[in-house]
């Protein structure tokens, strides 16, 4: 059973206006250089003011008693970290609706070692650079008393589903545990704001570093490694990672139009909830939900929008192509600038459908294709969808911009979002 994003229940509905917000420029908070603000922190409490008092005047004014050390501190108010916050208190799994991996267990039961708290959701480019560095922290320091505890917040309706989550799992051949949050019972619990998130805690349950979106990855393991001695475990013998992670192209910094792409969603809740819509066609603000409507294709590209062509649903998280063709005459395009570019997608039941795919008018480059791109023998390029999931389509040696058109013959093709990375290697 796959997701079509055009019933989407109320509350998923929600959940997925509020994170709208909260993860506008990526779906996932970058590191990586990115064409809109970053994601919207969430605002610490503001402290009410206290009303100014009226001095007495020096005629009628009582001596007040000398203040001592014991009177103060009864006074003096208590300040309750945020949750989530350095300093607080590592707040408890919520709501969780899914083991993956381990039996259930609480924050709680794991005092005494060091907790790595990690939302994140499969379908994130910018989670999915993460992993290896996840696995490799698991692999030295987990019989030292480290656990990992991957939070699975999903961006999509398709991500709740654990077989999804499972297979992704095997791919990036995850062993830690995974707890499927799929209400963000969790994400809420720590005021999450974006993905990826980690969080770590020390033997005593208390958050003493966070850090969101890719990169400082040597940074976070070195206080993996302080906060394990702490806790009376012995790293001397295990050699520390000393890659901070990749940086970006210097270009995809340039605010002339020529930076790196933002990523592009497709679904009428981010198009609507939010400024800076991604669908250059003016026709999509205007046509009925979950209903094909009829899209005139633009003589010119435009980096970060989507440009529609022929019949298209426009359903709550997706675009779905909307009747079945014979010659590819629809199709979904945009100009992008980086170095890869990826697809969230999906497709109905059935067989897996074929997405083909040219870059500049003409053939992707074999040089220039992504790990999911092949070729048929007149020379066309295809990938072809056989699961929800995130697709890499370009990878390019040298940054540059480039004209991208997907079109399918299959009126069970979805497009969710677009995801682009400045890396000189992967998605």
């Amino acid at each position: 059973m796959h997701y079509m994003g055009r019933h989407l229940p109320a509350l998923a509905m929600g959940i997925v206006a509020l994170l709208a917000l909260a993860a506008l420029a990526a779906g996932c908070a970058r590191s990586e250089p990115t064409a809109t603000t970053a994601p919207t922190h969430t605002p610490e409490p503001t402290a009410t003011a206290q009303p100014t008092p009226t001095p007495l005047s020096p005629a009628t004014a009582t001596p007040e008693p000398e203040a001592t050390e014991e009177a103060e501190d009864a006074v003096r108010p208590t300040i309750t970290p945020t949750p989530g916050t350095v300093g607080s208190p590592a707040p408890e799994l919520e709501g969780v609706s899914g083991w993956i991996q381990t039996e259930p267990f609480t924050i709680e039961s794991l005092r005494g070692g060091v907790v790595l708290i990690d939302f994140w959701t499969y379908t994130c480019v910018n989670c999915i650079r993460t992993l290896p560095y996840l696995t490799a922290w698991h692999d030295r320091y987990a019989d030292l008393g480290l656990t990992i505890v991957g939070v699975h917040s999903p961006e999509f309706e398709f991500e709740k589903l654990r077989g999804n989550i499972e297979k992704s799992i095997e791919e990036h051949g995850i062993e830690y545990p995974v707890v499927q949050d799929n209400e963000f019972s969790t994400w809420l619990a720590y005021n999450n704001r974006a993905w990826p998130a980690k969080y770590l805690i020390d033997r005593d349950g208390i958050i003493r570093y966070s850090h969101f979106g890719e990169g400082a990855y040597d940074e976070t393991e070195e206080l993996i490694r302080e906060l394990l001695t702490e806790a009376g475990a012995d790293v001397s013998d295990i050699a520390p990672g000393a890659d901070p992670g990749p940086d970006p192209d210097s270009r995809a910094y340039q605010r002339d139009g020529t930076g790196q792409t933002r990523e592009l969603y497709a679904g009428y809740v981010r198009n609507f909830a939010v400024r800076g819509a991604y669908i250059a066609n003016q026709e999509y603000y205007s046509a009925p939900l979950d209903m094909p409507s009829d899209y005139t294709p633009s003589e010119e590209y435009r980096n970060h929008f989507l440009y529609l062509n022929g019949s298209w649903i426009k359903g709550a998280e997706s675009l779905t192509h909307g009747r079945q063709t014979d010659n590819l005459e629809d199709f979904i395009a945009l100009r992008f600038h980086g170095t890869s570019v990826n697809v969230v997608t999906d497709f109905d039941d059935g067989e897996p459908v074929r997405v083909y795919l040219t870059m500049d008018s003409e053939p992707v480059p074999e040089d220039a294709r992504g790990s999911h791109v092949q070729s048929e023998d007149d020379g066309r390029t295809f990938f072809e969808i056989n699961e929800p999931r995130m697709y890499n389509l370009v990878r390019l040696e040298e940054y540059g911009g480039h004209d991208l058109e997907l079109s399918s013959d299959s009126d069970r093709f979805s497009v969710f979002a677009f995801t682009f990375g400045s890396y000189a290697e992967g998605p």
